[in-house]
């Protein structure tokens, strides 16, 4: 989708040629003389919309209305104009035209918005918009092509606007990635997708196979992608913004491209959802995008260990031991505890940038859906000024997270007889125990731990990829270049 940003007041606006045109009142509405004011006021007064109370989901759409020249003016309340409330109408009002084949929709705010309002009107309409079709014979794909942002002053939002736009990029191709059934995104393919990342300045790739991981020793991440017949891939990017001596942020995705829960099977229904497993690695994908647009003077790891958890004659089985790179011994006590075994491997990996901070990003437990659900990621971390850092940033880009403990005390699960560590410590506290098993492979780095089990994706009739957390990283990027 492409966004562009124009200074208009409703005056303006009602001379913007468009197949839609979305205008956003605030309480209180200042009418002004123009003829798109008296529009708006005509239909509060005939009792067809309301600005207060609110009800940002409920647009009123009308044809080919006198004297402007839209196709379609949609008009919709949006309360205090709070992020919240702009969301709701811009999802309300571009689904309400989505079927009517608009190609240019204008977005124009009557007065005055807060820069989170204006991030939650460019993610919705093209949230809102989006259409997946890579795997459809016929596919019909996205009309919306165009959105034209109006503002009383561009000139002010246009750090925040450009920042959205790049980050909408990023997050569809997270969606893109995590969208795609299982054999239509192997680990050899999301190869290809990072080195296709290589065609934009600044930006480095390198992909290890087998082999070279069995040469580094990565016996966790082998020991979950043996029962496969598809091979595993290491995939390394380098995002080259600031001078080589400047320490990196390192960001590892969990890149589980199917799981079936290995020889511990998942249950049948909703299986097919485990595609949804590399999230975190479509995550890290989209955030290199987007970091290709803003050009931020920083320097960005990203690492995906990338394989299937797969049943299989050779599949790893409870009960086995395997060591990982840093030379811990790891019982296996379930296998469909695997996402923390293919990063474990990964974080020792980190160790060699010297990072300023190394984040993780997993759809690591059904543990952290219970406790969070689908409105916030799960953070963890032990550096207190790198939780907080990634906090802000996610209240910051409407993207939030929510910290949880990480007491010593939630490791004694994690001790075995037969190993130095269990992959797993039963169900009390699951999001957080697992949290502790990679706790010990972070070395001395800053580290953190985003759990996005229930961010990731949308089940039911709205099932598909969020893109998230790829808002919330990008913005922690971005303050971390200030």
């Amino acid at each position: 989708m492409t966004f562009e940003l124009n200074t208009l007041n409703l005056a303006g606006a009602a001379r913007e040629k468009c197949d839609a045109l979305l205008v956003l009142l605030a309480d209180p509405f200042k009418p002004g003389k123009d003829v798109l004011s008296a529009l708006v006021e005509q239909t509060v007064k005939a009792g067809d919309l309301e600005i207060k109370p609110a009800k940002p989901d409920q647009p009123l759409i009308i044809y080919r209305p006198a004297g402007l020249a839209c196709s379609r003016a949609v008009l919709a309340s949006i309360g205090d104009g709070s992020a919240k409330q702009v969301r709701k109408a811009v999802t309300a009002a571009v689904l309400a035209v989505k079927a009517d084949k608009v190609k240019k929709l204008v977005i124009c705010f009557a007065s005055l918005p807060q820069e989170d309002a204006i991030r939650a009107a460019m993610t919705a309409a093209a949230d809102a918009s989006y259409v997946f079709t890579t795997t459809k014979s016929k596919p019909e794909g996205r009309v919306m092509q165009r959105v034209l942002l109006g503002l009383p002053d561009s000139l002010k939002f246009k750090a925040v606007f450009e920042q959205t736009a790049a980050a909408v990029l990023g997050i569809e191709l997270a969606k893109e990635w995590a969208n795609r059934p299982a054999n239509h995104a192997t680990p050899a393919l999301l190869a290809g997708a990072a080195r296709a990342l290589t065609k934009f300045p600044r930006i480095k790739c390198k992909v290890l196979g087998p082999k070279e991981v069995a040469r580094l020793g990565m016996g966790a991440f082998m020991a979950v992608a043996q029962g496969s017949g598809q091979p595993l891939r290491f995939i390394v990017l380098h995002y080259n913004g600031a001078a080589k001596s400047v320490p990196p942020t390192v960001l590892v995705g969990k890149g589980i491209t199917f799981d079936s829960g290995g020889i511990s099977i998942k249950p049948a229904a909703e299986m097919n959802e485990m595609k949804f497993d590399m999230s975190g690695a479509a995550s890290v994908l989209g955030v290199f995008r987007a970091l290709v647009e803003l050009k931020p003077a920083i320097n960005v790891v990203g690492l995906i260990p990338s394989c299937e958890n797969l049943p299989d004659g050779r599949a790893v089985k409870p009960g086995d031991v395997v060591t990982s790179m840093s030379g811990q011994t790891i019982e296996i006590l379930n296998t469909d505890a695997e996402g923390r075994l293919v990063l474990c491997d990964a974080l020792t990996y980190a160790e060699r940038f010297k990072p300023r901070a190394v984040i993780d990003i997993a759809t690591l437990t059904g543990a952290c859906m219970i406790a969070l659900g689908g409105v916030r990621s799960g953070l963890f971390s032990d550096d207190d000024k790198l939780a907080m850092a990634l906090a802000a940033a996610g209240e910051s880009a409407s993207d939030f997270c929510w910290r949880l403990p990480l007491d010593e005390d939630y490791a004694e699960g994690l001790k075995t007889s037969f190993a130095d560590v269990a992959n797993l410590a039963g169900r009390m506290g699951g999001a957080i125990t697992a949290a502790k098993f990679l706790q010990r492979f972070a070395g001395k780095c800053s580290w953190a731990h985003l759990d996005i089990a229930g961010t990731a994706w949308k089940s039911g009739v709205a099932k598909g990829a969020t893109g998230r957390p790829v808002a919330l990283l990008l913005e922690y990027l971005l303050a971390s270049a200030k």
